[in-house]
């Protein structure tokens, strides 16, 4: 059976359990010995009144999917006309209200946080800068943990040219915003690199990754141009398939401080299977090419022991061997209507589409 179907099925066999029951007493550990919590997708939730639901999860070290106790407003989980999550970071999901515009960080539904005392940050009022839009946001990162360490940096990415920086937890906190001017940014998503201490975002088609530091050079970014070495030998069909592809470039950051540029190949399903109306993206593969600090971009089909997560969220890895029960070596994706995980060894897949209304992962969380 494939991932998907196992994981929606067991959405019905499913007993509800606590967070600190089901989830700290996994491949059983206990919770003193468990020093993080596993990653985990966001599945949806299960209503259990007008305007809440409980939170379902899937934890990327097991196979059943686990609902929990802790309550959250549907409007974070279902598609909606009053807010719109627009991205995810460290477990904090960023929203926008339609009628006011303003964003919001929210840890509701971070399986870690709290369950009776959600937390809800308020970023300053957008400015535009001539020329350029803040009503599409790419997607949102942060250079910590939590929005409400004074350091913290957030970061919104908005299609086209702005860039836009804030410290939410400093009082009179205002907007830094940035003009980008080559265009190649225009449509990628920013992410923070502890390693550099930077935010960075990679060009489209992935030759080239800007970096911006606030404090040394808030409008001229470090430019690296990638050279890509050792690419795949691919059969005619597979070139032309992958040609008309759409493609996207994600930059991940290891814990131990290696980069990888991650190109995410889909193509439109055939116009008969759409979901709600929608039409469906297919993942048909992914590149991983790992970087090193001179700019050669090594493709490979090996990346040890980690295990990569994209989504909506910031993207993020792990080492598989900190969670019993994660297979190496592996990309997951999830997205509004698919859910995907590659083997890079051979570059089999599992899963298929589903409609997702907060697709979310959630990297590990420390523990108390």
């Amino acid at each position: 059976m494939s991932l998907l179907l196992r994981r929606l099925s067991k959405l019905c066999l499913s007993k509800p359990a606590s967070v600190r029951s089901s989830l700290l007493l996994s491949n059983g550990f206990s919770s003193s010995s468990l020093l993080q919590s596993p990653p985990c997708n966001i599945i949806g939730a299960r209503r259990c009144g007008p305007y809440f639901g409980t939170l379902i999860i899937f934890n990327a070290n097991e196979d059943d999917s686990t609902y929990l106790e802790k309550k959250v407003p549907m409007e974070l989980v279902v598609y909606n006309d009053a807010t719109v999550t627009i991205g995810a970071s460290h477990g904090w999901v960023a929203t926008v209200n339609k009628d006011d515009g303003i964003l919001r960080l929210r840890d509701d539904l971070n399986p870690y946080a709290s369950y009776t005392d959600p937390r809800s940050i308020r970023l300053p009022p957008l400015v535009t800068l001539p020329h350029c839009q803040t009503q599409i946001i790419t997607n949102v990162a942060m250079s910590c943990s939590s929005p409400e360490d004074e350091d913290c940096v957030v970061a919104v990415k908005f299609l086209g040219p702005q860039l836009s920086f804030c410290r939410p937890a400093r009082s009179h906190s205002d907007w830094t915003n940035i003009r980008i001017e080559n265009p190649c940014f225009f449509s990628s998503r920013v992410m923070f690199s502890k390693k550099y201490d930077m935010f960075r975002i990679p060009g489209s088609g992935g030759h080239i990754i800007g970096s911006w530091d606030l404090r040394r050079h808030k409008h001229d970014p470090v430019l690296q141009r990638l050279r890509f070495r050792k690419l795949p030998e691919l059969p005619k069909t597979k070139r032309e398939l992958l040609d008309f592809c759409c493609i996207t470039e994600h930059l991940v950051e290891s814990p131990a401080g290696e980069t990888f540029l991650v190109k995410w190949y889909r193509k439109t399903a055939p116009a008969r299977k759409t979901i709600n109306g929608m039409v469906k993206m297919q993942t048909k593969t992914v590149m991983v090419f790992k970087l090193d600090e001179k700019g050669n971009a090594v493709y490979s089909q090996d990346i040890g022991d980690l295990y990569i997560f994209l989504s909506k969220s910031e993207p993020f890895c792990v080492p598989a061997s900190s969670f019993p029960g994660m297979s190496s070596n592996r990309v997951e994706i999830l997205d509004v209507n698919e859910n995907v995980v590659v083997d890079l060894s051979d570059y089999s897949m599992t899963g298929g589409n589903a409609r997702f209304g907060a697709p979310y992962s959630i990297p590990p969380q420390k523990l108390d």
